[in-house]
């Protein structure tokens, strides 16, 4: 499974308005573990940036002035996001970017969702914490992840961020191995397999004592009294007619 976790920052808030992307960043998890397979470009939006916007993430226009412009980008980032599954943190926003980017290039653009599975982790931070604080620092507290480097907004920095947390939201990395091997993954996907540790010692097995064993048949006794009827736990212990 291929999974592209992906941020931008932008000149401003709306794409209706003009405003454009200044960074795209992107990670890539391979069957939830992530690859040095990145997408990360500055870009030069070619129109001043909203002073709100410098101060969250601290990009001016004159460091992006010799950087490459989204049209030059636009054909490698779609082969390096097509058919993957794209982890974004309120995704309506980014792809909104994406799509206003795209649209300005070739006018017949009908969205990034023709091409990509999108899961919002805003959504699902939501639903999984009701009335909670769900941005990403809430979440990366919540879920003890260290962004102390993270004096800044960045696009790369907060999908390398926003990969840790969606993967402690949903289970982690590890995978459980059911039979003799356990799978495991080169940073290319590519599976290989590990014997399952034999040398582990044995389970201890601590048994009811005497005392507590006559304690648990009274409290069967007097559940079997109130009920009118045998406990399940009796019940399980009679034999099956066969």
């Amino acid at each position: 499974m291929r999974q592209i976790v992906l941020d931008t920052e932008t000149t401003g808030l709306e794409p209706s308005d003009g405003h454009r992307i200044i960074e795209i960043g992107c990670v890539e998890l391979i069957n939830r573990r992530l690859t040095d397979k990145r997408f990360h470009y500055y870009l030069n939006p070619d129109r001043e940036i909203d002073e709100g916007a410098i101060e969250v993430h601290g990009i001016t226009t004159e460091f992006l002035a010799d950087k490459p412009r989204f049209e030059e980008i636009a054909d490698d980032l779609l082969a390096y996001l097509k058919d993957a599954e794209l982890i974004i943190h309120n995704a309506p926003f980014d792809v909104g970017f994406i799509d206003a980017e795209y649209q300005r290039l070739d006018k017949k653009w009908k969205g990034l969702y023709r091409h990509c599975k999108v899961i919002d982790t805003l959504k699902l931070a939501r639903k999984m914490h009701p009335g909670q604080k769900n941005n990403l620092d809430a979440l990366c507290k919540r879920y003890e992840i260290n962004n102390s480097h993270r004096e800044l907004h960045g696009a790369l920095l907060d999908a390398e961020i926003l990969s840790d947390v969606y993967l402690s939201m949903t289970g982690g990395q590890a995978t459980l191995g059911l039979g003799e091997e356990q799978a495991d993954t080169t940073p290319t996907g590519e599976q290989k397999f590990q014997p399952v540790r034999t040398d582990r010692p044995a389970l201890k097995v601590i048994r009811a004592t005497p005392d507590e064993v006559s304690q648990h048949e009274q409290r069967l006794d007097a559940l079997e009294k109130s009920s009118g009827g045998a406990p399940v736990w009796r019940r399980q212990a009679e034999p099956v007619e066969v």
